[in-house]
């Protein structure tokens, strides 16, 4: 082996060892995060100026000495800062724009609902592993917390971004959701726990919409959320199948909000959805943004979403045997073959920037 392509071996050999070391940080790190996460140690700190071990003890309902640990780790990892340093007698706070990231629920700098997820990730791994060995699904119940993960995670960009960005992306159809002459009808299909149906309901007042999804879970909380809220008179909630006869017709529009790389027979629901629509009707989807094609090494984002797929959307799907086993990185030939053998004859890709989603207008 000539010795340039040994000391490349080497160093790529190094750098992965060293990235593994990393890895496994981050990981412990996300781990604490979560447990901040869950005992509302964020929270706590967030509403003081500086505490110690003792008050986040007292104020969350912990054991000190755990308080104390938890403490030094987040200083020793630089997400927390040490105001006072006097051995036992630290002190400790959030600081500034932090808050925002871990503990404000509607902003779009929230990060915390990833530790979430990857805890319910890796909680579910041995059935994963199995069906890596059978080629059959793991069922979504097999992921505990994660409807309400995502739900969390999703919830800042439908309150920021739905109707002031996505929405006037479609003019002829925001146009008609403004309209009253008969009001507008809006179906939001795997709308999950509702944060996307309210949404569309609080910023355009005079439309009716409806949030349909499979999980009866999910439906009960949404309706809870739609009775504090004081939409319930113009929103509903129900555990649906696209494909009901009462449903054929109707709508105006119909969302699909990161829900399409999921379902195991897309066609199948499409051609639903295609039903669904009156006349002059659309289809709005948004789905993960991943390149256009298969690269490899790929960047962060492709990353992120093939991080996700093995370990979860792909495997959830394939419980049904008939699955089309989509996966996370679905791209957009993907969307537009599903689309096309759907019956649909348009798909246009939205001029709408984002950071994780991509954008289909989907046209009869």
């Amino acid at each position: 082996m000539p010795e340039t392509s040994a000391n490349a071996d080497t160093e790529r050999r190094d750098a992965l060892a060293d990235r593994l070391f990393r890895d496994t940080i981050a990981m412990q790190e996300m781990l604490h995060i979560y447990v901040g996460d869950r005992l509302g140690l964020y929270t706590a700190l967030a509403g003081a100026e500086s505490m110690s071990p003792q008050e986040l003890a007292d104020q969350a309902g912990i054991a000190e000495r755990y308080a104390r640990e938890w403490l030094e780790q987040q200083a020793v990892a630089g997400i927390l800062d040490v105001m006072e340093d006097d051995g036992d007698r630290r002190r400790y706070r959030l600081p500034p724009g932090a808050d925002e990231v871990l503990c404000e629920p509607e902003s779009l700098y929230y990060m915390a609902p990833f530790a979430p997820l990857v805890v319910s990730l890796a909680q579910a791994l041995p059935q994963v592993v199995e069906a890596f060995r059978s080629g059959g699904g793991v069922p979504y119940e097999a992921y505990p917390g994660v409807a309400d993960a995502i739900a969390r995670g999703n919830r800042p960009m439908f309150v920021n971004q739905l109707a002031a960005e996505w929405i006037p992306a479609l003019p002829d159809i925001e146009a008609r959701l403004r309209g009253t002459d008969p009001p507008a009808r809006v179906a939001d299909l795997g709308c999950g726990t509702g944060w996307s149906t309210l949404a569309l309901a609080q910023a355009y007042p005079d439309a009716r919409v409806d949030g349909i999804d499979l999980d009866e879970g999910s439906i009960e909380t949404a309706r809870g959320r739609a009775e504090r809220s004081g939409l319930a008179e113009r929103v509903t909630f129900a555990c649906r199948d696209a494909a009901d006869p009462g449903l054929s017709g109707r709508y105006d529009l119909v969302t699909l909000f990161e829900t399409l790389h999921d379902m195991s027979r897309p066609v199948e629901v499409l051609r639903a959805v295609r039903g669904m629509l009156a006349p002059g009707g659309t289809v709005l989807v948004g789905d993960e943004k991943v390149a256009e094609t298969f690269t490899a090494p790929g960047d962060d984002v492709e990353r992120f979403q093939y991080g996700w797929s093995a370990l979860h959307c792909l495997a959830a799907s394939m419980v049904d045997p008939e699955s089309a086993a989509t996966g996370t990185v679905i791209r957009p030939e993907t969307v537009r073959r599903y689309a096309h053998e759907a019956g649909f004859s348009n798909v246009t890709i939205l001029p709408v920037e984002h950071d994780l989603w991509r954008f289909y207008r989907l046209d009869p």
